[in-house]
């Protein structure tokens, strides 16, 4: 009997076959091949921990602009966009001059997000990851220009 998928290639034709004859030889199961895993997972809980007192939208708006308006910028000094990702997954973007040093961009954090002020954090690079220890060194200095800053919680 010819296989239904050897009759759909042969379309009414011929079809050659090859035959060997292992009735003599035993058996050997094939190994099975590794099939990862391809359903889907749930996450439980939140990846970031949450910080008590969050407050409104609206507030939260009128804290990051009076906390931005804090940070007095020289126009005639060079002038760097910094990106600072929060712990409680939210981001602002503030201009800062290039001699305004990492312990400014603490301040402009808590300032922004008052909730902090009560919190452990340290700020890190992102790549390479590294701590930014030294909190009197200026954003030129620490090598921050126009770079992406990252809250983490202690």
């Amino acid at each position: 009997e010819v296989p239904a998928e050897l009759r759909r290639l042969a379309r009414g034709g011929q079809v050659n076959l090859d035959m060997e004859d292992h009735r003599d030889e035993e058996y050997v199961k094939p190994k099975s091949v590794f099939k990862a895993f391809t359903g889907e997972g749930q996450k439980l809980g939140s990846t970031v921990p949450q910080v008590m007192g969050t407050s409104s939208p609206a507030q939260q708006a009128e804290n990051e602009a009076k906390a931005s308006s804090a940070i007095a910028i020289d126009e005639s000094e060079p002038v760097t966009n910094i990106q600072i990702r929060l712990a409680d997954g939210g981001r602002l973007v503030q201009k800062f001059n290039h001699n305004h040093r990492i312990r400014d961009i603490r301040l402009f954090i808590v300032d922004a997000r008052p909730a902090m002020a009560a919190t452990s954090f340290v700020l890190m690079t992102t790549f390479p990851n590294k701590e930014l220890t030294d909190e009197n060194q200026t954003l030129k200095e620490a090598n921050l220009l126009n770079a992406v800053i990252v809250q983490r919680l202690t």
